[in-house]
């Protein structure tokens, strides 16, 4: 526990919500949002060190938090799923809790709207599916299941692009003067194009973690059957997560002998051929 709290940095974006809360008396609320999005980071974190991840980092936002992990990518989809929602469901038991704590008459009327308030908004915005909230993440982990990783990434960003265009017309339209979300807006933006830009990148830690890490998570088969014009970085692209893809080319109609994924990620990553196709990488091993 001692060695997760060691991890926890707030982001510079939370700190200027703290100095327009304390100009404006507004500490109590600020408070209150601090100890429920600390619950809710704490709640990916614990997850994720339950699964045994590396985590580098657990960064508080106002909204939520980011939690950093080393794993790019090639956890089960199942422990991905369960990270990312272990940190929506504190909020339920947190509005369990003030219910029971205004039963007994330790909190006001006040005090719990206030609470359910700031559970329902933070639980309600993280769901949003933007990168990188945890509906954003939850929707990558989706397309995951039926898609590989760069498609799935892919589509992750669009559907970001569209949800924060559709987010800031709402805002528009309905509270355009609210300062503290268009701060967020302004970071959730920066995040996308941050995370845009670093496209190929994410694909490569991807690709690296799943050639040089650990492969407890593939535990189903999926070849990949391809021409042999096609380029060794073009199969690379196809490769999903969760899955071991046998490599299965075919030349003038006919079907030769399978190349395992390590073959094709060490002629890559190691041999440096980029450009080849995979016929005459497969061609000059025989």
């Amino acid at each position: 526990m001692i060695k997760l709290l060691s991890k926890i940095h707030i982001h510079p974006l939370l700190w200027v919500l703290i100095g327009l809360a304390i100009i404006t008396a507004h500490f109590r609320e600020l408070l209150m949002l601090f100890v429920i999005v600390f619950v809710h980071e704490m709640g990916h974190a614990l997850c994720a060190h339950f699964f045994s991840w590396r985590i580098r980092r657990i960064l508080l936002l106002p909204f939520g938090g980011v939690a950093e992990m080393e794993e790019h990518g090639n956890r089960p989809l199942k422990e991905e799923v369960l990270v990312v929602l272990a940190g929506p469901i504190q909020h339920l038991w947190m509005i369990g809790l003030g219910y029971g704590l205004f039963s007994i008459s330790l909190i006001s009327q006040e005090t719990l709207d206030l609470f359910i308030f700031q559970n329902l908004m933070i639980l309600g915005f993280n769901l949003l599916p933007i990168w990188p909230l945890d509906g954003g993440k939850l929707l990558f982990t989706l397309f995951s299941w039926r898609f590989s990783f760069y498609k799935s990434h892919q589509f992750m960003l669009t559907s970001s692009i569209i949800a924060i265009f559709l987010f800031i017309v709402g805002l528009i339209l309905i509270n355009p003067t609210q300062l503290n979300l268009w701060i967020i807006v302004t970071f959730l933006i920066y995040s996308i194009a941050l995370e845009f830009k670093n496209r190929h990148f994410v694909l490569m830690r991807f690709l690296l973690e799943r050639y040089y890490g650990k492969h407890r998570s593939i535990s189903m088969l999926k070849p990949l059957m391809v021409d042999e014009s096609v380029t060794i970085q073009e199969v690379l692209w196809m490769f999903q997560r969760g899955y071991k893809h046998p490599i299965i080319i075919h030349k003038n109609g006919r079907k030769q002998p399978q190349i395992d994924e390590n073959e094709l990620l060490h002629a890559y990553f190691s041999e440096k051929k980029t450009t080849e196709s995979i016929g005459e990488v497969f061609y000059s091993w025989t």
